[in-house]
């Protein structure tokens, strides 16, 4: 019993930071961009983030400062691509290779010392502790509960109920119909971008603001590309992808601790890590097939 609860209070944790990438991610790829600079703008998100709660040893203000750098990456990837109609792969990975790079330097220029630098993480929640041992499950960190009562609800009532949602979806499907119905496709596709990279970013923020209290290089470790596939895996709805992040997050969780159970001890360490990512792939090639893409998916528009 406590091994399966350890594991459900290990799963949520770490599903949190997919989460908000993968409804951020959403939030772009409705609208017709696919934002590549995912696994960049978590890396700076996690990075400004730590650097201004540092500076002013307040988290709360470094999650504001990696919600703003979000803002702005999400503004550089809509300038490309909507505004200058460039390549969307070429820009998102641009932009992610920019992102990380500035980064590290600014790492390496602001926290010169060779000791790690850390600061005092968000406080664990738990509000359920009187359930006893179970109650460990809901001892989470305060962004957790964000993500799961407020971010993935209210993106679903966005994205699906109200008339800014529509006007998302309109311009990812149709641009041109959009556009004679009177709806603005660039701007509609700036905010969804804007809106996107602040989740990202407030994902990225989770490792050094909430876990881990420092910042350390390769820290989102390819988890931008993983919600990518989420979001296909969920076929651009906010529900399947949580879904697919909740997965993700169990075989994640379960391979770190099958190393200790007997008899999972003697299979090689790479098997185990790699087994969450071969379950990614298994899910795509199952529930991949007869997709259907956002009609304006990768398409620039014009108006003429």
């Amino acid at each position: 019993m406590t091994f399966i609860i350890d594991l459900l209070a290990a799963t949520l944790r770490n599903a949190t930071p997919l989460i908000y990438g993968t409804v951020g991610e959403t939030y772009s790829e409705r609208s017709g961009v696919l934002n590549l600079g995912i696994e960049g703008t978590m890396y700076a998100g996690a990075f400004a983030g730590f650097a201004t709660a540092a500076a002013t040893g307040s988290p709360l203000i470094g999650l504001a400062a990696a919600l703003v750098v979000g803002v702005l990456a999400g503004a550089i990837m809509a300038f490309l691509t909507v505004t200058l109609g460039a390549n969307q792969h070429v820009s998102g990975i641009g932009l992610t290779i920019m992102l990380i790079g500035v980064a590290e330097f600014a790492n390496r220029l602001i926290f010169t010392g060779t000791d790690l630098q850390r600061i005092e993480p968000m406080p664990l929640l738990d509000p359920l502790a009187v359930l006893g041992p179970g109650g460990e499950v809901f001892r989470q960190y305060a962004l957790t509960y964000v993500a799961f009562l407020l971010v993935v609800p209210v993106a679903w009532w966005v994205l699906q109920r109200s008339s800014f949602g529509l006007e998302i979806r309109a311009v990812g499907e149709n641009p041109e119909a959009a556009d004679a119905a009177g709806v603005n496709v660039a701007r509609t596709r700036y905010l969804a971008l804007m809106i996107g990279g602040a989740l990202m970013a407030i994902g990225g923020a989770f490792f050094t603001l909430a876990v881990l209290g420092s910042f350390t290089l390769d820290i989102i470790a390819g988890r931008g590309w993983v919600c990518v596939a989420l979001v296909i895996f969920g076929r651009w709805r906010i529900g399947r992808g949580v879904l697919g992040a909740l997965v993700f997050s169990f075989v994640y969780s379960l391979q770190f601790r099958l190393r200790i159970l007997p008899g999972f001890g003697e299979l090689p360490f790479e098997l185990l890590l790699a087994l969450p990512y071969l379950v990614v792939i298994l899910a795509l090639a199952l529930s991949g097939r007869n997709v259907a893409y956002p009609g304006a998916y990768l398409k620039p528009y014009r108006r003429s």
